[in-house]
């Protein structure tokens, strides 16, 4: 049953974006707590700055901040009404609906953000998305997301339906990011400063 539960969850989350869109962009915190990450990408990037905001949402506060910071953002996101915000926002970007798991933009980017989105997919869905990461990411390319602190599924509630996240242990996560050739700079472990997120950056390795 609690299996039937989290399946069912997981197959939601597109629908619950996309019904819940206003309600979820007027409630997201826009104070910039994740700042201090957004800046370790930045300045990493140097004169690189195309950034693929993978789960993007409103586009508000991450893509705008790299929008602010003169990069190229494009936003990839599942519910056509968080994309309908982005493009109000800001049309000089490139907003497209599409599912990550089966995203085939055919060009490479400077960085890959995936912070709060990633961990709603499945563990065998987020086992697959590692060699994406790599065919969208541009040699030293840096990719970032957030995990769970543990191996587990988890289903919450958000405006009265289920929400699933799921997350690999961390070694697993290494495991993964050194098989498709990136290694890790940060991981920083339910950061207080940060809504106790946990947070990952690597960079793919020059061949």
């Amino acid at each position: 049953m609690a299996d039937m539960k989290a399946d069912r969850a997981a197959a939601g989350i597109a629908s619950l974006y996309h019904n819940f869109a206003r309600e979820f962009d007027q409630d997201r915190c826009k104070d910039l707590m994740e700042s201090r990450y957004l800046h370790e990408i930045l300045n990493r990037l140097n004169a690189r700055k195309h950034i693929l905001d993978l789960g993007c949402g409103s586009g508000e506060p991450i893509a705008k901040f790299f929008i602010e910071a003169d990069c190229l953002v494009t936003g990839v996101d599942i519910a056509g009404a968080m994309l309908d915000m982005c493009r109000a926002r800001f049309p000089q970007s490139n907003w497209i609906q599409c599912d990550m798991r089966s995203m085939k933009l055919r060009q490479q980017f400077d960085a890959i953000i995936a912070w709060d989105s990633f961990f709603h997919l499945s563990q065998d869905d987020q086992r697959r998305m590692f060699p994406a990461f790599r065919e969208h990411l541009s040699p030293e390319g840096l990719l970032m997301f957030t995990s769970g602190l543990k191996a587990g599924i988890s289903v919450g509630r958000m405006y009265g339906c289920d929400l699933y996240h799921a997350s690999l242990d961390a070694e697993e996560y290494e495991f993964l990011l050194a098989s498709i050739g990136f290694e890790v700079l940060l991981h920083r472990i339910e950061d207080p400063a940060c809504g106790n997120h946990t947070v990952w950056i690597a960079r793919q390795l020059r061949l």
